[in-house]
Parts: structure tokens; sequence; C-alpha cells
């Protein structure tokens, strides 16, 4: 199997799975049970990609380099973030909000601890450096002049490289940091007021959930960091409207007969119309 066509399939693993997982925020809002099915959702996904990638020979450094720099994090911070989010609201205590408080305040501090031990490497994935890529994120390439996990020696070396899996910690403490600062403002939210949006959404909620989904997958939201779910509530909240089962929706959209961008071409050839008709005005 060709690198491309398996690059092909792991982008399509990974929509499956984000859609799996929604629908899981769907049927529950018991945190703890939404971590625990996810975490499910989330191993079988990675079995699948290990099976791919153990014994496949990739053709240049480049994709081996992009394969463990960019697609397998996506999937092991997924699995970091549920995991430390069931660890975190299994262990929380029934007490008041200031008791609540200083929990959460305390995750957040070990959040910045991470990131100061790992302040060097933290430092080349921000900047998005590409010098040292081909040391650690090529398999048996590892230097050992260079910080590395304890339990590097346990890893499995035909899936693993010295550096990818802190490529993972980074994207999961991002979610995790967006996690505990929205817990902090829902405890310090109880004496605000419900402002009315003066936007209504007037379109067809199909044309919204297609419009939002194509933004969600150009990672426009927080980078990328933030499930689609969140968005979802988001839209949801902000136009007072109800898109109800979103992920069903999405899945009819994308295997509609006259395409998946209806909606997108419509307001493109009206944008383009519009913008005609003014030129020169």
């Amino acid at each position: 199997m060709v690198t491309r066509t398996i690059f092909r399939k792991i982008a399509q693993l990974y929509d499956e799975l984000e859609l799996r997982i929604n629908e899981v925020y769907d049927d529950d809002e018991d945190m703890v049970k939404v971590a625990e099915r996810s975490l499910i959702l989330i191993d079988e996904s990675i079995r699948k990609l290990k099976e791919m990638i153990t014994n496949h020979h990739f053709e240049t450094i480049a994709e081996e380099v992009h394969f463990f720099k960019k697609l397998k994090p996506q999937f092991i911070s997924k699995f970091i973030y549920y995991s430390t989010i069931l660890d975190l609201e299994s262990h929380k205590p029934n007490a008041g909000n200031k008791t609540l408080k200083k929990y959460y305040e305390a995750e957040q501090e070990k959040l910045k601890n991470f990131y100061l031990e790992q302040a060097e490497f933290y430092g080349y994935y921000r900047r998005e450096a590409t010098y040292l890529d081909h040391k650690v994120f090529v398999r048996n390439s590892y230097d050992l002049k260079m910080k590395l996990s304890f339990g590097f020696y346990n890893f499995d070396t035909s899936f693993t490289t010295s550096h990818d899996h802190l490529i993972a910690r980074f994207m999961a403490s991002q979610q995790m940091d967006k996690y505990l600062k929205k817990q902090l403002e829902n405890l310090s939210d109880n004496v605000s007021t419900k402002t009315l949006s003066p936007l209504v959404w007037s379109a067809s909620k199909v044309g919204l959930i297609e419009l939002v989904y194509a933004l969600y997958q150009m990672r426009c939201f927080n980078g990328g960091n933030i499930e689609l779910s969140e968005v979802i509530k988001f839209v949801e909240k902000s136009l007072d409207t109800d898109l109800g089962n979103f992920h069903k929706t999405i899945f009819e959209i994308r295997n509609r007969k006259q395409g998946p961008t209806k909606f997108l071409n419509l307001v493109t050839d009206h944008l383009n119309q519009y913008f005609l008709n003014t030129d020169g005005e």
C-alpha cells in the first residue's frame, strides 16, 4: 500500500473517530462516561493506525516526518486528553465552588510545570521549526544527546519516534487548558444573566452545519484544538438555535449526490455576483 493511500485512509479514520466521539457527547453530559466511551473508540482507532504503519516503509523522510509529527499525534493526543479528563473528573471532590476552583487551578499549575520542563522542545514545536525533524520524527534516528523520555526503551520502535509522543502531549495539554478554563468559567458563571443574541440564523440549519463543519475542518477555531461538539454548542447558543443531530446531518452532507458543498457553493456564487454587480461603483 503506497504512502499516499495510507495517508488518505488515516484522514478518513480520524474523521470517523471525531464523528463517533461527538456522538458520545450527544448522548451523555457526564464527562466521566464521555471519557470512558471516547477512550474505547480512540483505542480502537489507534490499533487500526498501528496496523497500517508498523510494517510500512516510507518512500521519503518527509513522508515519515509528516506521519509522526502531524498525523499520529492527533490520535494519541485524544487518548492523553480523555485519560486526563477521566482521572480528573473521577477524583473531583464533592464540594462547593471554592474547593472545586482550587482543584482545577491545581491542575492548571501541573500544565504550567509541564511546559516549563519541556520549554526547549515546546519552543521548537511552537515555532514550527524543522531542523531537528530528521532526528526526532524518524524511526530509529534518535540522538542520545537530546532529552528523551524515561520510558523510551519500552516503546514499540516500529510505531514510535523519540518525540512524537511529546507533540501529542503538547496538543492534549492545549486542549486540557481550554477545558480547565471552561470549568472555572462555569463555576463563576452562576450569577451571570443570559444575554439574548441580536442575530437570528434565517437560512437552512443544514447550511449552517455545512458552514461550521467546513470552518472546523480548516482548523479555524482554536487552531483545531477543540471538539466539534463544543463549536456546535457555541454556535447554537450564540444564534439561539438548535442544530439537532448534527453528526447525522454531516454524514448526509458528505454523501449527498449533488456534492458536500452545496451551501458553500451558493455562498460563493452570491458573493461573486455581488462583487460583479457593484464593480466600478
